[in-house]
Formats: C-alpha cells, structure tokens, sequence
C-alpha cells in the first residue's frame, strides 16, 4: 500500500524551528496551527489456507497496490468462524462452498456486489449459481479454486479387486486395517452410510438417532481401520510415497504432486461416487479496511492468470472458464480435468447442512475420537 504523501512542507518535515516560530507569531502569540495528522490507511486483512498467501494468486492486487495484504492463516473453516466471531478483524474470507453458510447465518459474510468484479462473466455458470455461492437470493461467495475429493491408491499395493471395483469401502475393511488413511472429518460416517447403500443427498445432514447409530457403526469402524486420520497433505504424502499407506481419501493436487516425484499412483472413481468441492472469496463485515480493496482482492483471485497459476502449480481447476485457455495444455490433461463442466456434473458436489446440524455431527466426530485416543 503506497504511503499517502504531504504537500505541506511543514508535514513533511521541511520546515526550521526559526520558521515554525514565525509562522505561530503571524496568528498570534503561542497560536501555532499545525495540520491534522493523516490517518493510515487500514491494510486489507485475510483470512486464508496455508499457501494461498503466495503473491502467485493475486498478483494483480500486488500490481495495483504495492504490497500484498496482512494475512492470517487458518487450519479449518470453524476454526476461521470462531477467530472471527472472538472479535478478530478480518475483510475477506477463503470459504468452502460446503462452510459459507456458516459464516452467512452467523452474520459476518455480506452479499457481493458483482457488478465490481471485472471476471465475473467468465466464471463457469453452473459455479455462479451453485449452492454455497447463492444463498437466499444473494451471492455471498465468489468461486475460485476447485477440485475432487476421493481415493488415491498405490496400484501395486492394493488386490485386483479393488482395482477393477473401486468402492469407499476399502476404509472399513479389515484386510486393509492400518494401511489406509482418511481424512480427520465427520464425512468418515457420511461415506460409511454411503457404503451401506444410501446417497449423499440423503445422508450429509443426518442427526439425533441416525447419526448416532451411523457414528458408533461407521464411524467407530473408520477410526479403527484408518493408520492415522490425517490433517497435514504432507504428511499424508510421505504415507503413500513410502507405501506406509496404500489408500487415502485425498485431492487431486496429491496425484499430481506424487507423480512429480515418481510415485506410482492412481485416483480411483468408486462406486459410490466421488466428491467435488469447490472454494472461494467472501466480504466479511468484521474489517477495517476499504471495501475497494476487498474487491480488487477478489477479483484478482478471479483472473485467468490466477486460474493458469492454479492449474499448473498445484493442480486445482479454476472457477474461470479462460484459465483452461490458456494454462498449459499438458498440466490440464495431468490434472485428470480436460471437461470441468462434465466433471461437475458427474460427481458429488459437497451440500451445506445447518448449523445446528454441522454443530451436531461435528460432536459427534469429536466425541469418538476422544473414545478412540
């Protein structure tokens, strides 16, 4: 953020003592007028994924303004939401499509103005009007980065069965008890059910008796079978490149990372399905700084280069339909996403359930685990 500059010579400190005293004797005695002191501007503050405060993302805004914002990282959306509602002033949120509703009903998200976003038009239309990004009647998320969630396998360390028949199941069968890692989630119960026959859409708001009886079945099955639940991508990736670990559920960002390494590695699409997820940037009303800077912070995640950046260094789609323009055809097909919009359509794309379920399943989760550890 450029400094503002003075045209008062007084202000910018080019003014003698001697002059300083002439200047008081012209109004009077003692009556030395100096101007008011300039306020700073406030600098954009951020909240935001471990890595996604690399200038790399937004560099049009560093363009623009000189520096980059102040960012503060997060570990996880509810941790973000409870930094915020603890009183932490933050001007722009990096949100899932599944948590934004979070931040929406505890009031600290307002709607964005699109008109202000210069690439907006760009952006895939079935993400502009997706769940998470319209919520009752506002767009209160602009989508950015995206990708799949499902299982990364080692082919030459898992049967032929599974192989030829990929399922979720694989993460609640003894064979593979310790070999297997999931995600420290409380979609271990959502996909247990999953397994056992039902949709996503009719089970990722289960509560009360279901989602007690699906937690002390699948749940309880999931921990005991998982060789660690993993928070850390990193450490995760050592487990399947050292073969610790022969399946995860994973993003698609580690099939591309392991492969770079010359890791045999494969990204299964079970039976059941496999999830999409998507994430973006909301204006958060907690802030202190300019609103003008907000939107040319998201707009700049918004940009096309941003998307070709996305793409080729870390291996996440973009919400902009220009990026996979222009972003390295070879790094596209590595990805495993040449048809974005066909993609979106095949998957699973992760709901939002209430607060009040959320709260509840997160318990739940909570609750087993301190029974398991």
């Amino acid at each position: 953020m450029q400094r503002i500059k003075f045209i008062d010579r007084m202000a910018q400190g080019k003014l003698s003592r001697r002059q300083m005293m002439q200047s008081a004797g012209a109004f009077g005695v003692g009556a030395l007028i100096l101007p008011p002191r300039a306020r700073a501007a406030e600098v954009l503050t951020c909240l935001e994924w471990g890595g996604y405060d690399d200038a790399t993302y937004f560099q049009a805004y560093v363009d623009k303004h000189g520096s980059a914002p102040n960012f503060s990282i997060f570990a996880g959306e509810e941790d973000a939401l409870a930094k915020v509602l603890a009183g932490f002033a933050a001007d722009v949120m990096h949100p899932c499509n599944y948590s934004v509703g979070r931040f929406v009903s505890a009031g600290v998200a307002e709607p964005l103005d699109t008109a202000r976003l210069s690439h907006w038009n760009d952006i895939f239309p079935a993400l502009q009007v997706a769940e998470g990004v319209l919520e009752n009647g506002d767009i209160v998320m602009a989508p950015a980065d995206w990708g799949n969630s499902s299982i990364a396998y080692r082919p030459d360390l898992v049967d032929e069965a599974f192989k030829a028949d990929p399922s979720w199941s694989i993460f609640f069968d003894e064979a593979y008890k310790g070999r297997v890692s999931m995600l420290d989630n409380e979609l271990v119960i959502i996909i247990g059910e999953m397994v056992a026959g039902k949709s996503y859409d009719d089970v990722y708001d289960m509560s009360g008796e279901a989602l007690a009886a699906a937690a002390k079945e699948w749940g309880t099955k999931g921990l005991d079978m998982s060789r660690f639940l993993w928070t850390d991508a990193s450490e995760l990736q050592q487990g399947l490149a050292s073969g610790e670990i022969v399946a995860a559920y994973a993003w698609n960002d580690l099939i591309k990372n392991l492969r770079a390494d010359g890791v045999a590695v494969e990204y299964a699409r079970p039976k059941e399905g496999f999830f999409t997820w998507f994430c973006g940037l909301t204006l958060l009303n907690t802030g202190k700084a300019d609103k003008a800077l907000a939107y040319d912070f998201i707009d700049a995640w918004l940009s096309p280069e941003t998307g070709k950046a996305l793409i080729e260094d870390s291996g996440y789609g973009h919400a902009n339909q220009k990026s996979f323009e222009i972003a390295d055809p070879a790094e596209v097909a590595a990805m495993g996403i040449t048809d974005p919009e066909a993609m979106m359509a095949s998957s699973i794309v992760f709901r939002n359930p209430t607060d009040a379920v959320q709260e509840e399943q997160n318990k739940v989760w909570g609750d087993l685990k301190a029974l398991k550890y």
